[in-house]
Parts: structure tokens; C-alpha cells; sequence
């Protein structure tokens, strides 16, 4: 028991940077003319900004998918906090901030909105589902041979069994009618498969599955 509450260095230091990094962007936008609570607002928001950039970027690195934008964000996030520490430290004068810095902590709020909600309501990597496997037909005993040789009728063959038709997930539908939409826009003509498949990255049995109910 003792053992597991033993303090981590690495979780202490993360919480002194964090403190001075939200003291410094406090400092800052109180000096830039953002009294009150506005002033407590603004490293509030950074730090959230800078959170929400690093779990988009897990998230599309989990699914070999392309984190320019969430990186561009988590920088600009980034460059804000260490802005307010390099500011703070001397090199202004925080009763004469300039004009710039005052026009760039007063757009913060609007980048920041803009930012989280790209972030927020970027699409989600499509994972391709595992195709089912055919069942399998029971093994046949065999009948056993009758003393008597009698006539019977001509065996039919077995009847092959069908493969399952494959399952689409619905969010991965939505996906590709909203990608067909927009090639229709583009282009004035509807998708075809191929150009589906390319978009989407899922086998062409899947593609035929999914343009059959786009269609």
C-alpha cells in the first residue's frame, strides 16, 4: 500500500510546468487589458487546445492515418504557452504591452474555438470489419449397403451454401455517401466503384457491398 502512493518525479514535474505555464499565460492576459476572469480564461484554454491536438494525433496514428492538422494545432498551442513564459520573464514590459501582442491575445478566443471544434468533429478513421467465415455442412454418415440391390432415384447434389453477404457498418455507409456526394458536386457525375475503393481503402468486395446501398 505504501508503496503504490510513492510520488512519481515525472507526474511532480509535470505539475510544476503546468502551474508556471498557467500563471505566465494568466500574467500575460491580465497585462494585455483581459482583467478578471477573462484573465484565468486564457491558460485554461491553451492547455485544452494543447490536449485535445496530442489525443487527435494518438488516435489518427492508431489508425495509420494522415495527424498534419492536429500537429499544426498542437504547435500553435504550444507556441502560445511557451510565448507567455518567454514573455513573462523579463524581456517586456508588462505595464506597456505592443499593440501586436495585444491583437494576438485578443484573437486567441476565436483561433481556439475554431481549432477545437476541427479537432472535435474531424472524421473518424473507418477500420474494415472481418469478412465471416462460409459455414461449413455437417459430415454425411454413410448409409449402410442393403442385402438387396432395389432401384432408387438419382441422387441430386448438395446444394452449395451460400456466402453470407457481407456487413457494411452503418458509420462506414454515412462515410462513403458523403464522399459520393462531394464527387458528385465536384465532378456533375456519380462515383464509380473503383474511385470509391481508392478513397475509402477497403477490398473491392467492399466496395461493390457499399456502392450497392449508396445506389
Amino acid at each position: 500500500m505504501l508503496r503504490s502512493l510513492r510520488p512519481d518525479p515525472v507526474l511532480i514535474q509535470a505539475l510544476i510546468a503546468g502551474a508556471l505555464s498557467f500563471a505566465h499565460l494568466h500574467d500575460l492576459a491580465e497585462a494585455a487589458g483581459q482583467d478578471g476572469w477573462k484573465a484565468w480564461a486564457y491558460p485554461i484554454s491553451v492547455d485544452l487546445l494543447l490536449v485535445a491536438a496530442w489525443r487527435r494525433m494518438r488516435a489518427l496514428r492508431a489508425g495509420d492515418d494522415s495527424a498534419r492538422a492536429a500537429w499544426c494545432w498542437f504547435i500553435i498551442a504550444l507556441a502560445a504557452s511557451l510565448g507567455a513564459n518567454i514573455a513573462t520573464a523579463g524581456l517586456l514590459d508588462m505595464n506597456h504591452i505592443p499593440a501586436v501582442l495585444r491583437i494576438i491575445v485578443a484573437g486567441w478566443p476565436a483561433l481556439a474555438f475554431l481549432g477545437g471544434t476541427l479537432l472535435a468533429h474531424s472524421p473518424a478513421p473507418a477500420s474494415t470489419p472481418e469478412t465471416a467465415p462460409a459455414p461449413t455442412a455437417p459430415p454425411v454418415d454413410p448409409e449402410p449397403v442393403a442385402d438387396i440391390t432395389v432401384d432408387r432415384a438419382p441422387e441430386l447434389p448438395a446444394p452449395t451454401p451460400k456466402t453470407p453477404a457481407m456487413q457494411v457498418p452503418p458509420a462506414l455507409v454515412e462515410h462513403a455517401r458523403k464522399i459520393a456526394d462531394t464527387h458528385h458536386a465536384t465532378t456533375g457525375a456519380p462515383i464509380d466503384t473503383d474511385t470509391l475503393r481508392a478513397r475509402l481503402g477497403v477490398p473491392p468486395q467492399m466496395a461493390d457491398a457499399i456502392a450497392a446501398q449508396l445506389t
